[in-house]
Parts: C-alpha cells; sequence; structure tokens
C-alpha cells in the first residue's frame, strides 16, 4: 500500500459510518481506544501470550492505538453536527442534527465470525449489540431552501461521463464555486453538511486518508487468512463442520452457504445449531489463535513498514479530538 495519499470523496463520505462501525467490534476493526504517537509498534498495544484463553471480542492488536474509542467517537459527532449547525446559521436556518445512535459496543462477536459458545446458543448468527445505523434527519420538514444550503446542488456530470466530484479539504472547497447561492450567500459545495465534516476532519492540505489504518487492517486480515498454518486451520474447521452435514468453507459469514437467506433466520433453531457446531469447530481446530497470531505479526510488519505516516495518523486524529472538545464546550 502507498504510505500516503490524499481523502477520496468516497473516504470523506463514508468516514462518519466508518468511525461508528470502528468501535463495535466488527469484522475487520477492533475498535480500541488511541494512545499517543512514537515508533509504530512500540505505540500499539500488546496482544496477549496465549490468545487461545481469551475471549475473541477482547483480543487487541498492534493497530488498536490509531483508532477511536466510544466516547471518542460521540464527541467527533456531536462537533460535526455543532460545525453543521454553524454553517446553517449562515443561511438563517436553525439546523436540529439526527439523533444518533450510541456507538456500539464489543460484544463476543468478533471479525472471525462467532466464536462464543454462549452467544452462539442464544443468537445463532445473529449479532448481539449490533445497532441501527446513523440517525436521519426529517428532511420532509426541511424547506427547499434549507436542503439546498444543508446538501448543496447535485453533482455535475463529466463531458465524458461520471460526476465531478466535491473539493477533499476545506481549503479546496472555499476556493470552490457550488453555483448556488441561499438569502445571498453562498452555498459550499455538498452544503453545509460536508462543510461541517472538512472542518473537522479535513481542514488542512493532504491529510492522511481516513482509512488509511482500515487498509493495513484488512490487508494483513487477508494476508494471515492465506499464512499456511491458517489455511490448513480453515480446511480442518470446513471438514469439521461438515462431520455434521454442513458444507461451508467461510468461518466469518457462512449464513447465505447454511441456507440462511434473511436476517430473521440467523437466530432460529437451525442457525444456533449450526451456529454452536461452529464455535466447536473454531475451538478443535485452534482456528481464532492461529488466524489472530499471524494477523498481529503481519500488523506489525506494516506498521514498521509504514511508522512515519501512522505518526501523522495518530498526530491528526489527536489534533480532530482536541478541536472537537474545544467545539463542543
Amino acid at each position: 500500500m502507498r504510505p500516503r495519499r490524499p481523502l477520496t470523496a468516497a473516504a470523506l463520505l463514508l468516514s462518519t459510518a466508518l468511525l461508528t462501525a470502528c468501535s463495535s467490534g466488527e469484522p475487520g476493526d477492533p475498535g480500541r481506544p488511541g494512545g499517543q504517537g512514537g515508533q509504530a509498534v512500540s505505540a500499539g498495544a500488546k496482544p496477549p501470550s496465549d490468545p487461545a484463553k481469551v475471549p475473541a471480542a477482547q483480543l487487541v492488536y498492534p493497530l488498536d492505538p490509531y483508532k477511536t474509542s466510544n466516547e471518542q467517537i460521540r464527541s467527533l459527532e456531536k462537533a460535526q453536527d455543532l460545525l453543521t449547525a454553524d454553517c446553517m446559521k449562515r443561511f438563517g436556518f436553525t439546523y436540529r442534527p439526527p439523533v444518533r445512535p450510541l456507538p456500539r459496543t464489543r460484544s463476543t462477536w468478533s471479525r472471525y465470525g462467532v466464536t462464543d459458545e454462549t452467544t452462539a446458543a442464544r443468537y445463532g448468527y445473529v449479532k448481539p449489540g449490533v445497532g441501527p445505523g446513523p440517525g436521519k434527519a426529517a428532511e420532509g420538514s426541511l424547506s427547499s431552501s434549507e436542503q439546498l444550503a444543508l446538501h448543496g446542488p447535485p453533482l455535475k456530470s463529466k463531458p465524458g461521463g461520471g460526476m465531478v466530484l466535491p473539493p477533499t479539504t476545506l481549503e479546496e472547497s472555499r476556493k470552490t464555486d457550488s453555483g448556488r447561492t441561499v438569502g445571498g450567500q453562498k452555498v459550499p459545495v455538498g452544503g453545509c453538511g460536508r462543510e461541517g465534516h472538512l472542518r473537522l476532519y479535513a481542514e488542512k492540505k493532504d491529510p492522511v486518508d481516513l482509512l488509511y489504518v482500515f487498509g493495513m487492517e484488512s490487508e494483513a486480515f487477508s494476508r494471515a487468512k492465506e499464512d499456511p498454518k491458517v489455511a490448513k486451520a480453515l480446511k480442518a474447521w470446513s471438514a469439521c463442520m461438515a462431520e455434521k452435514g454442513y458444507g461451508v468453507t467461510d468461518p466469518v459469514s457462512p449464513q447465505k452457504a447454511l441456507g440462511l437467506r434473511s436476517e430473521a433466520e440467523f437466530g432460529n433453531a437451525r442457525a444456533i445449531a449450526a451456529a454452536r457446531q461452529d464455535v466447536a469447530c473454531k475451538k478443535r481446530t485452534d482456528l481464532v489463535a492461529l488466524w489472530y497470531t499471524s494477523e498481529v505479526g503481519f500488523q506489525n510488519e506494516l506498521m514498521n513498514r509504514h511508522a512515519e505516516t501512522l505518526k501523522q495518523v495518530r498526530t491528526e486524529l489527536d489534533e480532530r479530538i482536541r478541536k472537537a472538545a474545544s467545539v463542543n464546550r
């Protein structure tokens, strides 16, 4: 992966949702609170000496200190809402942001699929503690002028196809004309919602991509899956499941292969029986401990390779958290 790259439009649009997901213990992100800067590996969380004795949801990863805690997420969300409301005031509107759900708590469901016997026996393949996504404003109550100020005009089409992407930093946004005004004031490209985001996450030129650490985690997770020891354990897990008549190869999301077509079926008796066998097979093959150990190794390797960028990631995250605290006061 490249050491640095500018924020993409997709990163900006997804960042808030990503931050919430990253604190929930969802597959692909442990969501641990941050530490401070310094050399990457020394700043990382210390993995347990025997991961087989630790519940999967309680495992820590070297990249954890570069993620946000639930408390930090709430602070960042509140600050972004206040910055958006501040922008709306310029147009004479009082903006009431949507009510956001509480950050999801870590549960016994992990990035390696269902791993806890008690949880499997009660929920099957339903992820306990997973709440709804971000709340939505009551758009119907907004006038057309308010909607324009909040969201900005639609993106323009390129002559050769595709859309003209909006600016990725506040500095660039302030130099870009959306072509629309409300009450004599120029509407920002992407509206006040985007301005509120940029003021918090991308005020300066060339910040580190908000998805940078997520990309490192994803790479380590995928490389670990291909590790010979892990690949062997995956085959053993699949064979173990086959002993009970379950023809599955994906230990993270086997629902479709099990014939479970909807969320409503993920917690039925058939799902519970499969989930209990799933957990038993993971324990028999030591799959989670092997996968985790390999993943930690690849994370450390990537952290050493990109130590300087991770310093900036930590610095920028600390700056955002301090700014959010200031805005919230």
